[in-house]
């Protein structure tokens, strides 16, 4: 793509036209002042943060320096090419992120000040943070190891600083150093010399010159495969051209191939708005571009304001639309079902109320009151400082107290149905506004998505927001999970998905995909209709027809979620998975599933037509437990006489613990310890 051809480049075309950089190098002059975020000596903007934001800040970092640093090892680094444990050294470096922003927030905050000779104890949050900025500038790397691609070249386990990779740690860590810089400036230049110096060298040889002199980086996307890698490492590259780099000609140069460079991203966005990689990639990739065209508008004016490209407002109704209630989300692609609440909020917070969504504020300002966090330091340092320098968002966060009995609020973001056509994902619930009652998810798409997973037809079921039918997410990542190795991990196969078995299992690629699919979007009901045959290897079905409806009470029937299936000459037998998360009992032709706060669901399907059985899955990866404890359940009908062509149908109903209904002898899953332990009735 030429600069100048893609969505932004039209939007920017006035200015990315011109025959040089002095027009752009112009709007672009001393841009520092005009980020939305002021420096440590900006007392009128950092003094008006609101007690209790500032109160929990300063408790977290007086806690923060109670502890050591974490520690980036050689050892740690190459235990990626030694056993793929990716962790060892990643968890270590975002750990030190974390710190060094929660340090630089609250020296920002107490006012913190001390003269290069005055002794320790002078400005402790000061001084920390600078311990953990010389950190990284002394570290040999800060790429991630999966990602060194020079160093695997090699053959070597340690990396050449004089060969720095730009992948997403780099990138992570120059945005640090760049809001570090900027925000404590006068205070690093008065306590420790030298510093900014040495911060502008380390981004300067390890993100900037290679960004620059480097034009085949996989991750901008140029084949046409561009994700969240664009906006992430393209953000940060901005952020240190526009905070570190003193050359006003360079700084436009740098700005013209981000610009560029970001409409590869651009381009590959569907216009219904949809992520394919997942609720948890929306955040570092479609919010840092919002993120990166409000800097550009706030730097540049509107001669860079490219913030009216019709496609936002989709893109920025994403996370409320897979919003099932709670924490708890539609996890599609690498997301985990339970939407960690350290997001920065206040971004589709501020976008929602700019391109008039109501809604969509609502639920940005709904996710940070969970824990009243208006700043999380964990989202990243400019991210916070943006937050806190934002008064009116602030003030929204902790405007009311919180009523831990308090009934929960109506959510004008959650619609009684939502499809996105190009992804093809319907969500629906029972009534509008309300996370009460049921909600159903199915997706249709295909197996060559972004963070993949086998997974063409499988579908959720909720009970008041929480997911019991569910789609189990990403466990923590290691240097097989994208490589040819990726589908031997369960939780990425889909015979831990909630799709049939025509006797094989789901292959992956785009080939491997739903047709004729077709929505019903009814006040009385709901669904999505697909054949997804074709996500099977060739010759093991002819045809496998797949319909799941949420129909709503009308008066006389309950609402239910009927899922039906039809099919033609499957190979070996068919079966049909479904994961459940939650206490499970089953019999002859229903089972039951109880989440941890007494909601469940029933489930019923024709005793004759299948049987059921059932294995517990125990836990012990973190981000898997973190959504689902320590177990999950898979509840696989086997079809007794499938025969040439066959259907069943199975219904999913509200289920109360203890309605006369219910009683009748069960089988709970047993409690086996083994990582995979059948259950029989």
């Amino acid at each position: 793509m030429r600069p100048g051809t893609g969505p932004l480049g039209t939007c920017l075309a006035a200015v990315l036209a011109a025959e040089d950089d002095a027009g752009l190098a112009r709007l672009l002059g001393a841009p520092a002042a005009r980020t939305g975020v002021p420096d440590i000596t900006r007392r009128e903007v950092w003094d008006a943060v609101p007690e209790e934001i500032r109160d929990r800040i300063l408790a977290d970092a007086e806690a923060e320096l109670g502890r050591p640093e974490p520690r980036l090892t050689a050892g740690a680094w190459a235990r990626a090419f030694r056993d793929g444990n990716r962790g060892a050294y990643e968890d270590a470096a975002w750990a030190l992120q974390e710190r060094v922003s929660l340090l630089v927030l609250a020296a920002v905050l107490a006012d913190e000040t001390a003269g290069a000779a005055d002794g320790p104890g002078a400005c402790p949050f000061l001084d920390a943070a600078i311990d953990g900025l010389m950190s990284f500038a002394e570290a040999s790397t800060w790429c991630w190891a999966p990602h060194d691609r020079f160093t695997a070249d090699r053959g070597d386990l340690v990396p050449d600083p004089d060969d720095p990779y730009l992948d997403l740690g780099a990138a992570e860590v120059a945005s640090l150093l760049a809001w570090a810089d900027h925000a404590l400036g006068p205070r690093l230049d008065q306590r420790m010399p030298g510093l900014r110096r040495r911060l502008r060298r380390e981004v300067e040889h390890r993100v900037l010159l290679p960004f620059e002199r480097r034009r085949d980086w996989r991750w901008i996307g140029t084949e046409g495969d561009a994700n969240n890698w664009n906006p992430w490492i393209h953000g940060a590259v901005l952020t240190a051209a526009l905070l570190l780099c003193e050359d006003d000609a360079r700084r436009a140069r740098l700005v013209r191939l981000i610009v560029a460079g970001l409409d590869h991203y651009v381009v590959t966005l569907p216009d219904d708005g949809g992520i394919d990689e997942g609720i948890a990639y929306w955040w570092v990739g479609a919010c840092r571009l919002l993120e990166i065209l409000d800097l550009l508008a706030g730097v540049g004016g509107p001669a860079l304001d490219a913030r009216r490209l019709p496609l936002l407002g989709e893109l920025l109704k994403y996370p409320q639309r897979m919003h099932f209630g709670g924490d708890w989300y539609v996890n599609v692609g690498d997301a985990p079902a339970r939407l960690s609440p350290e997001q920065p909020w206040q971004v589709p917070f501020r976008w929602g109320l700019r391109l008039g969504q109501p809604a969509t504020a609502a639920h940005a300002l709904a996710g940070a009151r969970r824990r009243r966090d208006a700043a999380p330091p964990r989202t990243g340092l400019g991210r916070a400082l943006t937050a806190l320098a934002d008064r009116r968002w602030c003030r929204a966060v902790v405007a009311e107290p919180p009523e831990p009995a308090a009934p929960e609020p109506p959510a004008p973001w959650l619609a009684a149905h939502t499809w996105l056509p190009r992804l093809q994902i319907l969500l629906a619930r029972e009534r509008a506004s309300s996370a009460e009652g049921l909600a159903v998810a199915v997706k249709a798409g295909h197996n060559g998505e972004h963070h993949n997973h086998l997974d063409v037809g499988s579908y959720w079921v909720a009970a008041d927001g929480r997911p019991l039918v569910v789609d189990a997410g990403r466990p923590t990542y290691t240097v097989r999970t994208f490589g040819p190795d990726r589908y031997a991990d369960w939780p990425f196969r889909s015979d831990w998905h909630n799709v049939p078995d025509p006797g094989a299992p789901q292959q992956p690629g785009p080939g491997h995909r739903a047709r004729d699919v077709h929505v019903e979007l009814g006040p009385g009901a709901a669904g999505m209709t697909a054949e997804i045959g074709g996500a099977y290897p060739s010759g093991t079905v002819a045809r496998w027809h797949r319909t799941v409806r949420l129909l709503r009470a009308d008066g006389e029937t309950d609402a239910h979620v009927s899922v039906e299936d039809r099919w033609e000459d499957p190979g070996a037998g068919v079966a049909l998975h479904h994961v459940l998360a939650g206490q499970v009992a089953y019999g002859d032709g229903w089972a039951t599933v109880t989440g941890p706060g007494g909601g469940g669901l029933l489930m019923r399907w024709d005793p004759l037509v299948a049987d059921a059985h059932v294995v517990r899955r125990e836990i012990d990866d973190p981000l898997l437990a973190r959504s689902w404890g320590n177990h999950l359940s898979r509840l696989t009908l086997t079809v007794r006489s499938p025969g040439t062509q066959g259907h069943i149908v199975v219904r999913w109903l509200p289920h109360t613990p203890g309605r006369p209904e219910h009683r009748k002898p069960t089988a709970e899953v047993c409690g086996s310890t083994l990582e995979e332990a059948e259950c029989h009735p």
